[in-house]
This record gives structure tokens, sequence and C-alpha cells, in this order.
């Protein structure tokens, strides 16, 4: 059955649950879409030379910086391949496939790349993500382990692309939400820890994917909301329905209002700057609270128009854009952090 989603927040990132149509057949390397060659602007989403929807700003007073930013932000985007009645059947999403990349800038590259546009330069690569069903599957693991595996690929090639050719030494933020958020842990066990590069990496924000403090050797979560070498993480859900949900050991969560990870701390909605929806011009000042609890962050039901009719309890695609002003404001605090120290 294919499962509806929720009006404003469905316009943001990804649908939560599986699709009727997904990949029926196991998985065939040939028929994994090309590599993207990241030497051409057109397999970046979001890039310092070319206009695209991560340079757009939802209200005058929250203008776009980048130009002359001293940091970069490599931005990992979330699932958009989620399948539809004619095509998207495949394990892989095609960088070419336009449908895809459409839903991905007016999506995720908008309402949560933009949020960085106030401190960094911001890159976000194209990468033949995995088909969502990856996720949900009991029965198709392998391929779908195969399948994550090519979006991985990417995510490291773009990386080692961005790094040979436009870094220059310059400090950056990693960002990832959901299945970037996935990727973006990948790269810093691969590819940061136990390397030079530790020493230019400001704070990683690995959004919208399970976190254990075991899952790095040397990166530790943030405690404060000036501290950098660190990472800060967090998925979202409706309070009531977050409470119910059973004990996730070992879990870090960050409360993106306070920039701790203590449990049982509650910050009310005051303290949220506010959220970007839909439309992406209008900000909705103290959008909902947060509290974290046993690795997850609760939040109370968003208020904005319509809402009556949002009763949707995972609030995951609103776990970067629920709390847009608190993130920019924290990522230019962490910066500046980083340049004094």
């Amino acid at each position: 059955m294919k499962i509806k989603t929720l009006l404003p927040l469905l316009a943001v990132t990804i649908s939560l649950v599986s699709c009727a149509v997904y990949p029926k057949t196991a998985f065939d390397t040939a028929k994994v879409p090309p590599a993207p060659d990241y030497a051409s602007l057109e397999n970046w989403a979001a890039h310092p030379d070319k206009t695209d929807p991560a340079d757009r700003s939802p209200a005058p007073d929250v203008p776009n910086l980048q130009k002359d930013a001293p940091v970069d932000i490599i931005f990992l985007h979330p699932t958009t391949y989620t399948g539809d009645l004619r095509h998207q059947r495949d394990w892989n999403a095609s960088v070419q496939d336009q449908k895809t990349n459409q839903k991905t800038d007016n999506g995720s590259i908008l309402f949560q790349g933009s949020i960085f546009n106030g401190t960094g330069q911001v890159y976000a690569p194209r990468y033949r993500q995995a088909h969502l069903h990856s996720f949900f599957t009991k029965k198709d693991t392998l391929a779908a382990r195969k399948a994550l595996e090519i979006a991985h690929i990417d995510a490291r090639a773009a990386f080692k692309y961005y790094l040979e050719n436009w870094n220059n030494g310059r400090p950056f933020i990693l960002v990832g939400h959901s299945q970037g958020g996935y990727l973006v842990a990948a790269l810093i066990r691969e590819m940061i820890e136990g390397t030079s590069l530790e020493s230019q990496l400001v704070a990683a924000y690995i959004v919208g994917w399970p976190v254990r403090a075991r899952d790095f050797k040397s990166l530790k979560p943030c405690l404060t909301a000036e501290q950098t070498d660190c990472y800060c993480t967090w998925r979202t859900w409706e309070r009531k329905a977050g409470r119910r949900r059973a004990y996730e050991q070992d879990v870090i969560c960050t409360n993106p209002l306070l920039w701790s990870i203590t449990e049982h701390v509650y910050a009310p909605k005051t303290l949220n700057l506010g959220g970007v929806i839909r439309p992406f011009e209008k900000i909705y000042p103290q959008i909902t609270d947060a509290e974290v609890h046993k690795g997850i962050l609760l939040a109370s039901k968003p208020k904005f128009k319509g809402s009556l009719f949002f009763t949707q309890k995972n609030y995951h695609p609103g776990d970067l854009n629920l709390y847009y002003l608190n993130v920019r404001e924290n990522v230019a605090t962490r910066a500046k952090t980083y340049f004094r120290r």
C-alpha cells in the first residue's frame, strides 16, 4: 500500500514509510547507473559556482552570505528516491533522473541546505542514492546493503573531489540528514578520523540517523553550543508517541534548542527562533519545543497554517527545518569559535 504523508513536511524531505513501488528484483550490478563525474557542476545540487536553491533566504533578515564565507559546508541530502508508478523501481537512483533531482532541489536543498548559507559556502553533491525501500526491507537486506554501498562510493568520491579541487585548506562543516547522515558518519570514520583533516573539521551535524558513542574512535558529541571538533545528532518524534518508543541504548541525541545531550531537560518553544516549512518564504517563530528522551528528540505538535490536519507522529522530515534558525545560528557560533581558537 502506498502510504500517505502529510502536507507541509512532504515538500521538505522524504516520505517515512515504504511505497508500493520499489525494487522487486535482486540487486543487479549491470543495472547500477553510471557514476557521477564531480568535475561537472550538473552533478552538484548546490555549489558556490552555480545558482541553486541553497542560495535562497526565507526572509530579508536571513541573508545568503556565501560569497565571502571563510567556511565550507558539505551537505549530503536525505533520500528523495522513493518510487512512483512509472519509474524509480531500481535499487539506486541515477543522478540524471530529473524527477528525483527536482524533488531533491525543491525539498531538502531549499529547506535544509539553505540553513547553512549564512556561514559557509554550500556544496551538496548528487549521488546514486539508495531507494527508500532499502531502509525498510526485511527480506532484501543484502540488496539494500549493496545499494547503500553505491551511495557510499559516491559520497566518498564527491568529498575527495572537493578536497582536491576546492578546499585549499579551508575549514569545513559536514551535514547529513537521514541517508545523508549515514553517509556523513561513514566519511568521518574513513576519511577524517586519524588524518590531518581533523584539524579542519569545525563540527558535524549527523541528523536523522542514529549515532552511538562507539561509532567513532575520537570524535565526541558536542556538549555546548560553542564546542568544535564534535558532532550533533537528533531524530525528532511527537512527544507522546516518542515516549512510547523502545529505549535505544547508547544512542546520542542533541537538543537543538539547548545544544546539550542531557536527558529530560525541557526546552520550551520560546527558545525556538523559527522553523521553515511551507511556504519557504515564511518563518514560524516558536513552532515547537524540544527534549532529549532515550536517544530521540521529543517535540510538541508544530503550529502552522493547516496544522489541524497534521497527524504524523514521526517528525523525521522536519529534523532540521523545525529548528531552522537555531541550527543556522549555531553553525555560525561554532565557526566563530573555530577561528578564535
